[in-house]
């Protein structure tokens, strides 16, 4: 079932919380609300499953107005951050809980709702845990069964807040590539929240990045990242380096380095900054056509990867470059050295437009 929302509004006293929202997710679709804390993503999230109303607007399933429904009246699975399992139930009770809430002549029979967690908790690979309590299973186990138990009566549409923020690092790698394989296994409508960019570019089918109540940008993992629409998506979604230069005659100069814009659109001349994530920069230890000067004043390696720092003239900051281990070794870079590098990737913004990460 597929869910659309127009012209979503949300106000608290004199605070805007939402601001016209406006997106549709197909059927089997798993999507990622992403955006900093207070961006209003739970808040939107909560008016989707009707935990909160909205101010304006309308939410459709499939073609059904379901704005004025009740979060129980719009048939949705929410796995909660906390978990929200029921201490004093097993595994199995917990997963159970809503299907035994039912009225009595919807009902599944007492066999039928043991086949349906017993299904479950196989399709979470926790079928052996059935009569454990929630304090003895890890973080990532609890969730499993929180999920589990969202899916119970065969939700619609499963909304997930902030599902894996409580866990470790490790767990929250292993349960992201989890939920992947799971999804396209169940192929319900699937929205989650999140602030974590790592999880949404992994897991998302497509991404919906939100910034002060607003929208900023829409598309696939790999749209958003490499084609940002603008300088608070580049800047939210990885590490950029901010290169200043000026467009003239729809070409980015920065020092020697010269690159054909007209592809991003038609530039007025004008100073602009270049965004260019560290991996996006190549290097070479003699000059190239094409490349800008500068010195190695740090190098770091962490495993796999090696991070240079290199110092420009013209630039108030130094720019981040990070490598492979095997590039760095054949470019043999050390300390103090004069490297030559230019952007492979470039997206670029007018300085008005950046100001606030200038600041």
């Amino acid at each position: 079932m597929g869910i659309t929302l127009q012209n979503i509004n949300k106000s608290f006293k004199n605070f805007d919380a939402l601001k016209n929202i406006n997106f549709s997710i197909k059927q089997g679709e798993l999507v990622a609300l992403l955006g900093p804390s207070g961006c209003g993503k739970t808040t939107l999230l909560r008016i989707i499953a009707g935990l909160e109303t909205a101010s304006s607007g309308k939410i459709y399933f499939a073609d059904t107005d379901v704005t004025q429904l009740s979060a129980k009246q719009r048939d949705i699975g929410f796995v909660f951050q906390n978990y929200a399992l029921f201490r004093h139930m097993n595994v199995a009770e917990n997963v159970a809980f809503g299907l035994k809430m039912k009225p009595r002549s919807i009902r599944l029979s007492k066999t039928a709702i043991n086949e349906r967690v017993n299904q479950l908790l196989g399709l979470v690979q926790l079928e052996n845990f059935a009569k454990r309590y929630p304090d003895q299973l890890s973080g990532g186990q609890r969730q499993r069964v929180a999920l589990a138990r969202a899916l119970a009566s065969k939700p619609n549409v499963l909304l997930l807040d902030e599902p894996f923020s409580a866990l470790d690092a490790k767990v929250r790698k292993d349960l992201r590539r989890w939920l992947r394989d799971f999804h396209h296994e169940l192929n319900v409508t699937s929205l989650f929240v999140t602030h974590d960019q790592e999880e949404a570019l992994e897991v998302a089918d497509k991404i919906i990045l939100m910034n002060q109540g607003q929208i900023e940008q829409i598309g696939t993992p790999a749209e958003v990242y490499k084609q940002p629409k603008t300088a608070f998506v580049a800047h939210f979604l990885g590490d950029v380096n901010l290169l200043h230069g000026y467009i003239e005659n729809n070409t980015l100069i920065i020092g020697d380095f010269r690159k054909d814009m007209k592809e991003q659109g038609n530039w007025a001349d004008q100073s602009a900054i270049a965004y260019v994530r560290p991996h996006e920069i190549s290097i070479a230890k003699t000059a190239r056509k094409n490349d800008i000067q500068g010195q190695v004043v740090r190098i770091h390696t962490a495993g796999p990867t090696v991070f240079l720092e290199i110092a420009v003239a013209g630039q108030p900051k130094h720019i981040d470059v990070s490598v492979s281990y095997r590039q760095y070794e054949q470019q043999q870079v050390e300390l103090g050295d004069n490297i030559y590098w230019q952007p492979i990737l470039v997206n670029i913004f007018v300085q008005d437009e950046l100001f606030e990460f200038m600041i």
